[in-house]
């Protein structure tokens, strides 16, 4: 199971210089891959919970790949509607290739009202916008070179039978966000079911938890996966390693876009799992205390 981390790439405190300690930290650190989110027109909407600067995902990515050694790229969700399927399609069969291989493309539908009105896309029909796109997407991949050179996974992201089946459909592998273990299993069972009824393979699951390091345990019912003390945290991610994960990445965003200007209290969360969690082995670490 490798594990990644979504890095912040939006906010007050967002500016190159923290994108490339970002980038030398989570890399440094030993992490597998290195993911962020995407926004194109910062609404209103969008900027009460992720403000600008917001820095576009493709871009950041080829830049990032540059300041990077080996780590792999990735989208935490590209909000597939967005943008034309074959631009889509060029941008990241081109960083790809640049990067030698190293990306790997979340997609969603996305969320804000105000944003695809901006872009002039219809809000009902981003579920089956998304799905075209995906097909000619991966349309577009079957012939082309840049592609050729390394095959790009899609995780899909959603929650619900819809996004559930379009994994089965058009993904690698199943990707939610920020949900607890229970909706994980149940998801997973379903997956199984939906699978079936379509006839294809189970999609691998490559979920994104919180981390949100506390200091006394987190008993409450509806404790979201990745929150907690560090004990509660590296259970999760063995859990996780148990039900099948192929990936796992951490989230320390925890919601106050001035989180961005001190980002060194993610990088000691992320130093702190590190410490427990081998990322060699991809196992708690033996003698933990």
């Amino acid at each position: 199971m490798k594990t990644g981390v979504n890095v912040l790439n939006f906010g007050p405190g967002t500016d190159p210089g923290v994108l490339r300690g970002w980038a030398r930290t989570v890399e440094g650190l030993g992490f597998d891959l290195l993911m962020v989110s995407d926004h194109v027109a910062i609404t209103p909407d969008v900027a009460e919970q992720y403000p600008p600067p917001f820095y576009e995902p493709f871009t950041t990515l080829s830049w990032l790949a540059g300041v990077t050694d080996g780590i792999r790229l990735g989208t935490t969700v590209l909000i597939v509607p967005y943008r034309h399927p074959l631009l889509v399609a060029r941008m990241a069969a081109n960083l790809n290739r640049l990067s030698g291989g190293r990306l790997v493309l979340g997609v969603g539908v996305g969320w804000a009202r105000q944003e695809f009105e901006a872009l002039g896309v219809p809000f009902e029909r981003r579920g089956a916008l998304t799905d075209d796109h995906l097909r000619v997407i991966r349309a577009a991949w079957e012939n082309d070179e840049d592609y050729q050179a390394g095959r790009i996974p899609i995780w899909v992201g959603g929650n619900g039978d819809v996004g559930l089946r379009r994994a089965v459909r058009l993904g690698e592998a199943w990707h939610p966000l920020r949900l607890t273990l229970e909706r994980m299993r149940e998801g997973l069972d379903r997956l199984k079911v939906l699978a079936d009824e379509e006839r294809r393979p189970v999609p691998g699951f490559a979920p994104r938890i919180v981390l949100r390091l506390t200091q006394a345990p987190i008993t409450a019912p509806g404790r979201l996966a990745g929150e907690g003390t560090i004990d509660q945290v590296i259970d999760d991610l063995e859990q996780l390693r148990l039900l099948g994960a192929d990936s796992v990445v951490l989230d320390p965003f925890n919601g106050d876009p001035q989180e961005t200007r001190h980002p060194e209290v993610a990088w000691q969360a992320l130093a702190t799992v590190a410490a427990h969690w081998d990322l060699n082995t991809h196992r708690p670490r033996t003698g933990r205390s």
